[in-house]
């Protein structure tokens, strides 16, 4: 398989063919990341990802899943995009879903129509960082996108018969809007309602513009307390019809998985638990991204 830079995948795609067909972040700006630091986004040449299905269809025969990397391989146009999907079908016949993540404004690029079309053709899922439902937040972390247009493009991705996948970050908001950001955070869930949140905890990364601010005073990384309570005020206002919330990464002090709404009177007596120190938290050295 033909690598270049950082490669990353959700957690749930560790057993997944690693597919790059983009190298870098076609956003690379959000204050928090470091992840794509110097990177250009483009897109691979088709041969070079023809040449790593071929790649596959040899040796990857026992993974069923196949996660197409980097950052936004949503923006790749509609025509190269089902090329690619197209031979994944043929080359490797045993694969039952494909996945990518997905950002607001590569959503926005796609029709209801393309996105049913990519469906068909075999993308299942689609992951999307949200971090936070909270507008101040996310223009302080120079997202790109706001609110409502998170919810309107998961609402089309869902529509389109596209899983959905979320990623929610405890403590982007610092410590003045850490209680805003839970309950707005939630505000967006319920409105999307996707089939999976994972939730993660901020670990500030050195040379980004956040730990500048860290460093400098104006962002106030909150404590481990602090987290749990943001967690319980955000699945407290989280209203999910059938979806899993996970906070196993391993970031997080405390990990959950629950299935709501089923599970959330008692994840919340949990968090309520852990923070009254009946339940142990993971050690800060064993936390990382």
């Amino acid at each position: 398989m033909h690598y270049e830079g950082n490669i990353i995948r959700p957690p749930s795609e560790a057993n997944s063919i690693l597919l790059q067909v983009t190298v870098g972040c076609s956003r690379n700006k959000c204050t928090f990341c470091g992840t794509y630091t110097g990177e250009r986004f483009r897109i691979k040449p088709d041969d070079i990802i023809m040449q790593d299905i071929a790649f596959a269809s040899e040796y990857c025969k026992k993974q069923r899943r196949v996660f197409l990397c980097d950052g936004d391989v949503m923006v790749i146009p509609q025509k190269r995009l089902l090329k690619i999907l197209t031979e994944i079908r043929k080359q490797l016949p045993w694969v039952t879903r494909v996945g990518t993540y997905a950002n607001a404004k590569s959503l926005k690029m796609k029709t209801d129509e393309q996105l049913r079309e990519l469906r068909e053709y075999g993308l299942g899922i689609a992951y999307m960082g949200l971090e936070t439902g909270d507008d101040v937040t996310l223009k302080n972390i120079n997202k790109g996108a706001m609110s409502e247009t998170m919810i309107q493009m998961g609402k089309k991705a869902r529509e389109a018969g596209i899983k959905f996948s979320i990623t929610v970050l405890l403590g982007i908001a610092g410590r003045e809007r850490s209680q805003i950001h839970a309950e707005e955070t939630g505000r967006v869930l319920s409105a999307i309602d996707p089939e999976y949140v994972g939730a993660l905890s901020l670990m500030l990364i050195p040379g980004t513009p956040l730990y500048q601010d860290h460093a400098s005073g104006n962002f106030h990384l909150i404590d481990p307390d602090e987290m749990l309570k943001e967690l319980r005020t955000m699945i407290a206002n989280t209203d999910l019809s059938r979806g899993l919330f996970h906070a196993n990464h391993a970031s997080n002090y405390l990990p959950i998985r629950a299935r709501l709404p089923k599970d959330k009177d008692s994840t919340i007596q949990l968090i309520d638990q852990a923070l009254a120190g009946e339940v142990a938290l993971k050690p800060e050295w064993l936390r990382a991204l």
